[in-house]
């Protein structure tokens, strides 16, 4: 096989999936000069792309059809296998020489098995998740992990440029899924320590952003203490990233974790507090809801809380 480099004006991109951070991607794409086709299962989601000059496509076979790199970045596995190895999916409808790239966080043994039923028609298909929030998806600044063929990561490589700043290719089929599930399992223990941390300041009686002037650039900096907890200080839970997607992120490295023989304690701990969050009615709001479910836990409501320094226990 042989695949050629995109090229903007000549290049015919596929985008499937225009949520919150794939709307934005595809954005960036369009904005590259890149002929774009677009799917999306609520095309109400992908009207402010086809406004830009994006056409519309009524399936994912029929956004394979009308280019040659193909993009996808959906929910879950199941939506994964169905969008790219369904009866009327990307893989039915793609020419030899063509690429796909999934961007959805996903089981790296699917990423195995859609790259080998790819190989068999003549297509390259890479896995290539994201990290950065609809932050970094916006400002075109993600972290992309990417495993596959290399000369196809290399001949994709402007369009994902694109999108971020940091494109790595982690190795073979599966490795950028396994790449992004260690992101996952460091993102899950930073959540806890901030959101735990926040609890913390504000009993106290600290002024919370306050505090953040002195810890965030100090040992504790890290993207979610920086990004996501003035967002819990000013009640904003709107999703950069959803609670129910985290949550099944967890539940695939624990998945992977059982598989190898690892024993991931803290993991476990998070993926049950993310279910209480979910059960709490938060599923859709962001990852930093998690203070709400900590909150609950010692009986604060934080969303009511006083403004400005916080009551101290033996004040109230």
């Amino acid at each position: 096989m042989s695949v050629r480099v995109v090229e903007p004006g000549r290049t015919r991109v596929g985008w499937i999936g225009t949520g919150v951070m794939g709307a934005s991607m595809c954005g960036h794409v369009l904005s590259a000069g890149y002929e774009v086709t677009v799917y999306n299962r609520t095309r109400a989601k992908a009207e402010p792309l086809l406004r830009r000059g994006a056409r519309w496509a009524d399936s994912p076979n029929a956004v394979a059809e009308a280019s040659d790199v193909v993009f996808t970045i959906v929910g879950y596995p199941a939506d994964v296998r169905q969008v790219i190895l369904g009866p009327d999916g990307v893989l039915s409808g793609c020419r030899p020489g063509s690429v796909i790239v999934d961007m959805t966080t996903s089981q790296p043994a699917l990423a195995v098995e859609i790259a080998q039923a790819a190989a068999q028609r003549g297509v390259y298909a890479l896995d290539a998740p994201v990290s950065g929030g609809d932050v970094g998806a916006r400002e075109a600044r993600l972290s992309i992990m990417v495993g596959g063929d290399a000369e196809a990561v290399e001949a994709v490589r402007p369009c994902l440029e694109a999108m971020g700043k940091t494109i790595v290719r982690q190795g073979g089929p599966g490795s950028g899924q396994h790449a992004k599930l260690v992101n996952q399992i460091v993102i899950a223990g930073t959540m806890i320590g901030v959101c735990e941390a926040l609890l913390y300041g504000y009993r106290a009686g600290l002024d919370l952003p306050t505090v953040l002037q002195s810890i965030a650039s100090g040992a504790a900096q890290s993207w979610t203490l920086s990004n996501l907890a003035p967002r819990v200080i000013a009640n904003n839970f709107d999703p950069g990233f959803f609670v129910e997607h985290f949550i099944k992120d967890m539940g695939i490295a624990l998945e992977e974790a059982r598989r190898m023989g690892l024993a991931l304690p803290g993991l476990a701990l998070v993926h049950q507090l993310y279910l209480s969050v979910a059960a709490l009615g938060h599923g859709r709001s962001g990852t930093q809801a998690l203070e709400l479910a900590l909150a609950s836990m010692s009986n604060i409501d934080w969303r009511h809380r006083p403004t400005g320094r916080a009551a101290r226990p033996e004040q109230t």
